[in-house]
């Protein structure tokens, strides 16, 4: 009786919970047989109901929300396990020089905000999004191609390792500025996002090993609500002092290692692919599809010109590696890819005076079905691509000689 009031309204909630995970579970499975990352059929869901759609999910709204909330912590944790803090800070060294270079990255979206007359804070925002790389799109494409013991890819990593370290910085930076915060208060974040990955950092490689053993059971029940337990502690907590909750579960992540590190890989995946799921159908519920038709031009020129930025840096770094020509290419076309955290970036701002009439949003949306399609497909064509530069390398050669 309990629920006898409210009965029409769950069975509601229910069967459009239903009909989204059924939909989500449809386009992951066509996303596998078409090989490529289901980041865009996602979008494309929340999409067909969301703003403007005749098909609403008004009474799930609420739970989606939360639902990508937790997923967002669950990918920046999922993130973080794939580096051990000494290997993290190892391979920082090693690609310090690609990672300022790679920074050049955001110049495209920051420039084209500017040229759209938005502010200076959606002009970093979208500077943001056309900077950072898509880890888990570009990881799964390197399995996908049997290429994780290629040469080039611990070039790719370093890249990446980077990049989700800037992160840490730039979360609440951009979320200071975003709530208009003073410049004492973004300065602030800054210091405090700086400090706390630095201590985590120290404190992963000194006390991580002791902290997974403590963590690690041979129960999964028990093992899976410890990390649960600590993740969203230190993630709640990171955003209780003005830093993204998001890079509070990817430190932690890093924080795991050893027998825990591999264990909760398995057990938080399901988990991760769940909630993910849902963080990006929440995002795209949020965007009208009307609106894509203004910004898909500007969409597919700024997709064109940071896919050759980010090319182009790949090869700059692979070759800095002393690595040839096939791999400076599989770098720089493997590193395109953008997707879930160019729209956590555009999720901060969304609501806001950053984004007050969503085309931001939209734009972004835009971008990130163009960049996680095209990404993956670019990859692939690096191989024959690679192998033409150096065959017409060869045929100049000989050419001059002959000359």
């Amino acid at each position: 009786m309990l629920f006898a009031a409210g009965s029409a309204e769950v069975a509601l909630i229910l069967v459009e919970l239903g009909g989204v995970f059924f939909a989500v579970g449809l386009l992951a499975r066509l996303a596998g047989r078409l090989r490529i990352s289901p980041i865009p059929l996602y979008l494309m869901a929340g999409l067909a109901v969301g703003a403007g759609s005749p098909i609403g999910l008004d009474a799930s709204h609420g739970f989606i929300e939360t639902g990508a909330s937790i997923g967002l912590v669950l990918l920046l944790f999922f993130l973080g396990l794939e580096y051990a803090p000494r290997e993290l800070l190892s391979t920082v060294r090693c690609t310090a020089r690609a990672g300022v270079v790679d920074l050049l990255n955001g110049l495209p979206g920051f420039v084209a905000a500017l040229s759209l007359g938005w502010s200076v804070t959606t002009a970093l925002i979208l500077g943001g999004v056309t900077y950072i790389s898509s880890s888990g799109v570009i990881a799964k494409t390197l399995d996908d191609l049997g290429r994780i013991g290629n040469r080039e890819t611990p070039v790719i990593l370093g890249v990446l390792v980077i990049e989700d370290l800037v992160m840490a910085v730039f979360l609440p930076v951009l979320a200071g500025l975003v709530a208009g915060g003073t410049a004492a208060a973004v300065g602030l974040s800054v210091g405090t996002g700086v400090s706390l990955v630095a201590v985590v950092m120290v404190l992963s490689a000194r006390f991580g090993p002791a902290m997974s053993r403590l963590i690690f059971n041979r129960s999964d029940e028990a093992m899976l609500f410890s990390l649960l337990g600590v993740t969203f502690l230190l993630a709640g907590a990171a955003e209780q002092v003005g830093v993204s909750a998001g890079i509070g579960a990817f430190l932690v992540g890093v924080a795991v290692s050893g027998a825990a590190q591999h264990r909760a890989e398995a057990l938080i995946a399901p988990l991760r692919d769940l909630f993910a799921a849902a963080f990006f159908v929440f995002f795209a519920l949020q965007i009208d599809p009307r609106t894509l038709t203004g910004v898909m031009a500007s969409a597919v020129l700024l997709a064109t010109i940071s896919a050759i930025t980010k090319a182009a840096t790949g090869w700059w770094a692979a070759k800095d590696a002393g690595i040839g020509v096939p791999g400076r290419v599989r770098a720089g076309l493997t590193l395109v890819a953008r997707g879930e955290f160019s729209i956590v970036i555009a999720g901060i701002a969304g609501g806001t005076a950053a984004d007050a009439d969503g085309r931001l949003g939209a734009l972004v949306a835009a971008y990130v079905l163009l960049m996680a399609v095209s990404g993956p497909i670019l990859a692939r064509l690096a191989d024959p691509l690679g192998r033409w530069l150096v065959e017409r390398s060869q045929r100049r050669a000989v050419q001059d000689i002959a000359g």
